[in-house]
């Protein structure tokens, strides 16, 4: 078996959030199966990432393993401008028959940024066609975070968000604590300049791992109706069962304009997204007789990812991820809830898959890393934050090593 290359990596290869002068330790990874990742050393350790929330199936899954082979015998890619293909109706079908039944139009992107990016375009659009060129700023939440491309990173958190360094280059749009009280506020004095409001539905998710009530999220829909604003849900993080129902918008029975998905859409095989809308906003955008969204990704509707999307989300509904996920959502709470009452510790947070904790100071995370993995656990903290998003597929023992490894290293 050939090794990986770590000077070589270590000198040419930029990772997610990271310096390349002082780089920080990574772990070679030689294979992957069910909820565990085998490194090169030989040790084996459990992924309560679900490699940052998408591998929801875990790794190597015979279904997708099957739907991907298939689908390679075909064709890999084709193009999408002139052409079209069955797995991209497929997943649009199913799609569409999971999604708010008010969601009828699907564009296919092929990351979670661009689908933030698409929507933000789909906002801006709508009203122009309307004849309302006003209406081109944006309403987002504080610790929101929707993407690292510039048009998403503009309607995240400004100050206590990771892109404050671009404050100066980025459209500069309009942000609100997230009550009722100050989204009114802001709304009342900027509706009319106003696309859209953009939000991450119940859990605010890199900006923070935040959550907030199904009450507030009501609240929020019946604003944007009050004030004539579209409403965008960012459920690239929540689509797909991580909050115990299938899109965390469900949780408070509303209807957006706008939706965007990603992440879990392929399991974690292919990176594949989508932004859907109503047929309001779809006719909204034609109103003026142009009729083109102006984007248009080369990797649009990828084949071999749909086809792994299709075969990923018929797995998802034919288990039984309620009773999944419920079942880890109790292991978290008994787990880790006990931990509020540690010095060090500011909160504790579950809701279906997701565990957190918040720690009064900023996490060493190599320091952190280094315990974990020892325990056999892979995570991956940020700020003040240790916190878990697993696979639905871990099974009860697996779950306890890993909030096991979690507490222990509070007190080590």
């Amino acid at each position: 078996m050939v090794k990986c290359d770590m000077d070589f990596e270590r000198q040419h290869i930029w990772h997610p959030y990271a310096s390349m002068q002082h780089p920080a330790p990574v772990y070679p990874v030689e294979s992957a199966s069910g909820v565990r990742l085998r490194l090169e050393d030989g040790r084996e350790v459990i992924d309560g990432m679900a490699s940052w929330w998408c591998a929801i199936h875990g790794y190597n899954v015979p279904e997708l393993n099957a739907a991907a082979t298939t689908q390679l015998s075909k064709m890999s890619h084709v193009m999408f401008g002139g052409l079209t293909h069955q797995p991209a109706i497929d997943l649009a079908q199913l799609l569409l028959s999971i999604v708010p039944n008010q969601l009828q139009h699907i564009f296919f992107s092929d990351s979670g940024s661009v689908s933030v990016e698409v929507a933000l375009k789909m906002a801006c659009q709508y009203w122009q066609a309307q004849g309302d060129t006003h209406k081109h700023k944006f309403l987002a939440l504080n610790h929101a975070y929707h993407g690292d491309t510039l048009g998403a990173m503009s309607v995240c958190d400004p100050v206590l968000g990771m892109h404050h360094i671009f404050a100066d280059v980025l459209p500069q749009h309009y942000f609100s604590e997230v009550n009722i009280e100050a989204l009114e506020t802001q709304m009342k004095a900027h509706h009319h300049e106003l696309a859209a409001l953009i939000i991450e539905p119940i859990v605010q998710g890199a900006g923070g791992m935040r959550f907030y009530s199904a009450d507030l999220l009501q609240q929020m829909r019946e604003l944007c109706h009050r004030y004539d604003v579209l409403l965008i849900v960012d459920e690239i993080a929540t689509g797909f069962g991580r909050t115990g129902t299938l899109f965390a918008c469900e949780h408070a029975h509303i209807q957006p304009d706008i939706m965007c998905v990603g992440k879990a859409l392929t399991g974690g095989y292919m990176t594949l997204a989508a932004t859907l809308c109503t047929r309001k906003v779809c006719e909204g955008i034609h109103a003026d007789g142009s009729g083109v969204l102006m984007h248009g990704p080369t990797f649009m509707a990828n084949p071999l990812a749909c086809a792994v999307a299709l075969a990923s989300l018929r797995l998802l509904l034919d288990s039984p991820w309620k009773n999944r996920i419920q079942r880890i959502e109790h292991q978290l709470q008994d787990a880790l809830l006990p931990c509020r009452e540690h010095p060090d510790v500011a909160d504790v947070r579950v809701l279906g898959a997701m565990g957190v904790i918040e720690m009064n100071d900023a996490i060493d995370v190599a320091a952190i890393q280094k315990k974990l993995m020892n325990q056999g656990v892979w995570l991956r903290p940020f700020g003040k934050l240790m916190y878990t998003m697993p696979p639905f597929v871990m099974n009860e023992q697996d779950v306890n090593q890993l909030t096991a490894a979690m507490v222990n290293c509070l007190s080590s």
